[in-house]
């Protein structure tokens, strides 16, 4: 009995040894290879806040910042970075509870396809273009507002189109027109803004002003003639949204005399970021960049002759 028991476990071993051998292994599962829906979300007193990604693009910011290329290369790598930098092309959506508000509105299909995924991930965090009621832009460079519009079609169909009167009158005085050297900017107006303009839409303001209670304009020009800054404050917390004041963080925080090519006078942007920045150190509030790495929030403390910027903490909102 003893030698048969033997014998049938000694069996039942190799037909399982055998059975795994004659069985095919299964192959590792495939990737996926897409990103995650480009929203994020956090409360600002009695406001919902949130960043919208119209994706990413490589800029070869050695080249364009006013700076050595091989020191720009270097400071990049010590944090882990490289040329062209993937740079991130954010847009943000403001609900104070009467009104939807987006605060510029991306590249749409003006920079190539790494962009113009705005609507996509609006859609993704609840909300489609139908709902927005205002759109504020900070300036008219082409990855701010390219979003306005799809195929010449507008995107925002019941949105009122809101922009600082000196940035608009680069390009709706007939005076001006001829003095422009950036036509990839006139184009680029003339694509998305034009549509809003013609449906009876667009509605610039002059100089500071409360657009919506809680929402402020604060023109710094310098880097566009009417370039804006928002300040948004729900309950006493603040966010500045600060459009192009910042490009390459990894280089502007620390040496934010460092410009670049975008800026249309340089000197006057060092001293609006620095004048921005100080007092966003100083009063503790957020701050949301255009191209600081999504969800681009987060805090500037001083630091050297610089900042140090302090990216936000996860919430999940409970």
């Amino acid at each position: 009995m003893m030698r048969f028991q033997r014998h049938a476990v000694t069996a039942l071993a190799a037909a399982a040894a055998a059975a795994c051998f004659a069985t095919p292994a299964l192959a590792a599962a495939p990737m996926v290879k897409t990103p995650a829906p480009g929203y994020y979300r956090v409360m600002l007193g009695d406001f919902e806040i949130t960043p919208l990604s119209d994706g990413t693009v490589d800029l070869p910011v050695e080249q364009l910042l006013a700076d050595k290329p091989e020191k720009t290369k270097a400071t990049l790598a010590r944090q882990h970075l490289k040329t062209p930098l993937e740079t991130s092309d954010n847009a943000y959506l403001v609900n104070t509870g009467s009104k939807l508000v987006l605060i510029d509105t991306g590249a749409g299909s003006f920079f190539g396809p790494t962009l113009g995924r705005l609507v996509a991930n609006m859609k993704a965090a609840g909300y489609s273009p139908e709902q927005v009621d205002e759109i504020y832009i900070t300036h008219f460079h082409g990855d701010h507002i390219g979003g306005l519009v799809n195929n010449a079609q507008i995107v925002f169909p019941n949105a009122v189109l809101r922009a600082h009167k000196h940035e608009a009158d680069q390009f709706l005085n007939p005076e001006n027109i001829d003095k422009i050297k950036d036509t990839d900017t006139f184009k680029g107006f003339t694509a998305a803004v034009q549509p809003y303009i013609k449906a009876g839409k667009f509605k610039p303001f002059d100089g500071d002003a409360e657009l919506v209670p809680g929402i402020r304009a604060q023109g710094t020009g310098a880097h566009t003639p009417g370039h804006t800054t928002y300040m948004v404050e729900s309950k006493g917390q603040k966010l500045l949204l600060i459009g192009d004041l910042i490009h390459v963080a990894a280089v502007q925080m620390a040496e934010p005399k460092v410009t670049i090519s975008f800026d249309s006078d340089q000197k006057a942007a060092a001293a609006a970021r620095k004048k921005a920045f100080d007092a966003a150190a100083k009063g503790g509030y957020l701050i949301g960049g255009a191209h600081l790495q999504f969800p681009g929030l987060g805090h500037l403390a001083t630091e050297g002759k610089g900042y140090r910027f302090i990216p936000v903490n996860f919430t999940q909102m409970r």
